[in-house]
């Protein structure tokens, strides 16, 4: 029995802003779903989120075996590969971001967040990094699969404060972890067992940050026959709260599943980068650059519109035609 997941996905400007720097990532050919919310002037978060998730998909698509094969960035951990594979190209993704940055000042500061999702048979892999977020629509709440890189949730986690009594805090939106914003990066990492019948929801801070989780879950569960009313109906929350900010929400819902062996794996912090790590990244992404160029190289050319001024040469001639014609008619 083949695992079945359908996806749906959506990503909205909003009301607010005049950009969109979310990007929805959705691959049903490797079973990888994200959701980056990217940040930075200048068009640079549209820059970072959209890099993140074309990293990802290259390094799915193109390089999954070697990738893997490469001991030197092993997760020191065993785990299915496509939750081996999420971590590496997440990483990469980290140094691909930052490296842009480092080269062009207009990028200068760029990030973006990301929360990830891989599936293999029975198995969910969830990598996150900063405030993007990863719920399970349970019947009677939604379950947070994921925990905030944020100062607001760090405060609320070291002084046992509750969700309601931070909404006041200044400074509740600042993000401790990103994509692209330092050399090296810290990757939040669980793995869960799915079941037919589950629903998934992933968004950006656009959704969680204007709605708490009683407050999606009331809307989600209202659509819950329709997972694509479900995202439409999320999207229209957030923008109900004023549309400040770009919002993205994708929901997963498992069909039928493989069943596995493997057990859940607690959440788990993959940390920094060492030296030799990161020397071994550049190398990978140099190696992605060279394919990008090939590929550019190898496809034919494109044919060529007609210049400006063969069609003014064209929109000549019909006039002298259509002349010509009215002439000949009156002189009969």
């Amino acid at each position: 029995m083949a695992s079945e997941y359908i996806v749906v996905g959506r990503t909205d400007r909003g009301l607010v802003r005049p950009g969109n720097e979310d990007y929805l990532h959705l691959d049903d050919k490797n079973a990888v779903y994200a959701v980056c919310d990217g940040m930075g002037g200048h068009q640079a978060g549209e820059v970072a989120s959209m890099t993140a998730s074309e990293t990802i998909r290259v390094l799915f698509d193109q390089f999954h075996d070697d990738l893997l094969r490469d001991e030197r960035l092993s997760p020191g951990r065993t785990l299915p590969p496509g939750g081996d594979l999420l971590l590496r190209s997440i990483r990469l993704a980290n140094r691909q971001i930052y490296n842009r940055a480092a080269a062009d000042s207009l990028l200068s500061g760029m990030g973006t967040t990301v929360v990830a999702v891989a599936f293999q048979d029975d198995l969910m892999s969830i990598a996150h990094v900063g405030d993007s977020r990863a719920y399970r629509l349970e019947e009677r709440q939604l379950q947070p699969l994921t925990r905030d890189h944020s100062w607001v949730s760090e405060m609320q986690a070291n002084h046992n404060l509750s969700e309601k009594d931070s909404t006041s805090f200044v400074g509740r939106n600042v993000i401790t972890r990103a994509l692209g914003v330092r050399e090296t990066v810290e990757v939040d990492y669980r793995l869960v067992k799915v079941k037919p019948g589950e629903v998934y929801i992933l968004c950006s801070d656009g959704l969680c940050g204007f709605a708490d989780d009683d407050e999606i879950f009331a809307v989600a569960n209202r659509a819950r026959s329709s997972i694509s009313r479900i995202v439409d109906d999320l999207v229209q929350l957030a923008n109900d709260r004023g549309g400040a900010d770009n919002v993205t929400v994708i929901v997963l819902e498992i069909k039928q599943v493989d069943t596995s062996d493997i057990p859940e794996v607690e959440v788990f912090t993959l940390p920094g980068e060492s030296v030799e790590e990161l020397q071994a990244e550049d190398e990978w992404l140099a190696r992605v650059a060279a394919s990008k160029t090939e590929e550019a190289q190898t496809q034919p050319p494109t044919r060529k519109s007609p210049g400006r001024f063969l069609l003014t040469l064209i929109f000549a001639a019909f006039v002298l035609l259509a002349c010509a014609f009215v002439y000949l008619q009156t002189t009969r």
